[in-house]
C-alpha cells in the first residue's frame, strides 16, 4: 500500500479498525500522536483487508543476539517468536542463533555476535543451565558491559538476570494431580541430571512423592522422543501407572512405548508432559501437561535487557514463574489394583540411569 491511498481505502481501513481516517493516515505515514495499541489495530485492519503494511521508516535501534538450542522442540521456536516480536516492537533487530548437534557452539555464536556489534544477548536454555559449564564465559561479557539475560537455567557467579519456569513446583504439581486420581506408582523421566531444570524437577517430584508416602521411580535418559520411549519402557517394566515427563517430546515417546505394549492411555497408564507448545493440544490423545508461561517470561527478559541497555541496571538474580497444569486426555483415574498387579513385574531389577541406581 502506498503512503497516500485513495479516500475510499482510507475509509475502509478506518471502519475496520474503528478509528478515524486521520488516524489511519498518521499510521500509514509513520507520524507521531498514535498509541501503540491503536497503531496495532490499524495494521491488523490492513492485514484483514489484504493490503500491504507501510514500510517502517525508523532505523533499527540495534541488533540483539538470541541464542537457542535446536528448534526440534516446539517450545524453543515459541520463545524465539515471542522474544523476536517484543524486540521488534522496541525497534531492535533480533539475530537468531540456533545450536545443532555438531554445529556452531554457543561460545562461537557469542564471538560472532560480538563481531557484529550487538547491543545485547538473550540466552535460552543455554550452557547456563548446565552445571558442568563454568560461569567465566558469561562473566567476561558482564565485564565488557554487554547487557545479557538468561531464560530457563541459573548459574551462580554471573551478575545478570535469570528468568525461569519453577521446575520444582512443576514436579510437585504433576505428582499431586496424579495422586488425586488414585495413582500410587508414579514414575519420572527426564534428561541428564547435570541440567538445572532436571535437578529441580527431581527435587519437586521426590518431595511430593515423600509427602504422599510413595516410593520414587526415576529414569533419566537423553531428551527428545527417543529418550522418552527408552525411559518409559524401563518404568513400565517397574509397573508404574503414571509417568511424569521432563518435556512434551519425551511424553510423546512415552505414549509410543505404552501403546507398543498394548496398553491404553489413560485407562492403563497416565502421562503428564511439560512445556505445552502450540501443537500439543492436537496430539492423540491430547496431552495433559505443565504449561510454561512463555509470554510472561519472554516479556520480562526483554524488559530487563532494555533496562540494561538504557543504563538502568535491572535487579540481578533469578525470577521464577509458576507453571500451569493443563489437564487434557492423557491423565485419568488409576487402574484397578488387581489389573495393576497382573501387569507388574516381581523381583524387578533396580532402575539404573547412566550406570547409577536412582
Amino acid at each position: 500500500m502506498s503512503s497516500a491511498p485513495s479516500r475510499v481505502r482510507l475509509a475502509d481501513v478506518a471502519r475496520q479498525a474503528g478509528v478515524s481516517e486521520a488516524t489511519v493516515s498518521r499510521v500509514l505515514n509513520d507520524r507521531p500522536g498514535v498509541s501503540a495499541e491503536t497503531r496495532t489495530s490499524v495494521l491488523r485492519a490492513l492485514d484483514l483487508l489484504g493490503h500491504e503494511r507501510p514500510e517502517r521508516r525508523r532505523r533499527s535501534a540495534g541488533m540483539i543476539g538470541l541464542i537457542t538450542p535446536e528448534l526440534n522442540n516446539p517450545i524453543f521456536p515459541l520463545f524465539a517468536q515471542v522474544i523476536g516480536a517484543e524486540l521488534a516492537q522496541r525497534g531492535y533487530t533480533p539475530v537468531l542463533c540456533t545450536q545443532t548437534y555438531g554445529g556452531v557452539t554457543e561460545d562461537e555464536y557469542v564471538e560472532q555476535l560480538l563481531e557484529c556489534g550487538v547491543s545485547g544477548i538473550i540466552f535460552v536454555s543455554g550452557r547456563h543451565a548446565d552445571t558442568a559449564a563454568t560461569p567465566q564465559r558469561y562473566q567476561r561479557l558482564v565485564e565488557r558491559r554487554l547487557p545479557i539475560v538468561f531464560i530457563n537455567g541459573y548459574m551462580p557467579g554471573v551478575s545478570a538476570s535469570f528468568f525461569s519456569c519453577d521446575d520444582t513446583v512443576a514436579g510437585q504439581i504433576a505428582v499431586s494431580h496424579l495422586v488425586s486420581l488414585g495413582h500410587r506408582r508414579i514414575g519420572l523421566i527426564s534428561g541428564p541430571e547435570r541440567y538445572v531444570p532436571v535437578q529441580r524437577k527431581l527435587t519437586g517430584y521426590r518431595a511430593a512423592m515423600q509427602e504422599h508416602g510413595l516410593e520414587p521411580e526415576v529414569f533419566l535418559c537423553f531428551f527428545g522422543v527417543e529418550g522418552g520411549h527408552v525411559a518409559a519402557s524401563h518404568l513400565l517394566d517397574r509397573g508404574v501407572t503414571a509417568i511424569v515427563c521432563g518435556s512434551d517430546l519425551m511424553a510423546l515417546g512415552a505414549i509410543r512405548a505404552i501403546r507398543e505394549r498394548g496398553l491404553r492411555i489413560p485407562h492403563d497408564v497416565s502421562v503428564v508432559g511439560y512445556d505445552d507448545s502450540a501443537l500439543i493440544p492436537f496430539t492423540d490423545p491430547p496431552l495433559s501437561t505443565l504449561r510454561q508461561p512463555v509470554m510472561a517470561m519472554a516479556t520480562a527478559a526483554v524488559r530487563a535487557l532494555m533496562d540494561e541497555i538504557a543504563g538502568h541496571q535491572a535487579p540481578h538474580g533469578e525470577y521464577l514463574f509458576r507453571p500451569e497444569l493443563v489437564v487434557r486426555s492423557t491423565t485419568g483415574t488409576a487402574p484397578d489394583p488387581t489389573q495393576e498387579a497382573e501387569r507388574s513385574f516381581h523381583g524387578r531389577p533396580p532402575v539404573v540411569a547412566y550406570g547409577r541406581d536412582l
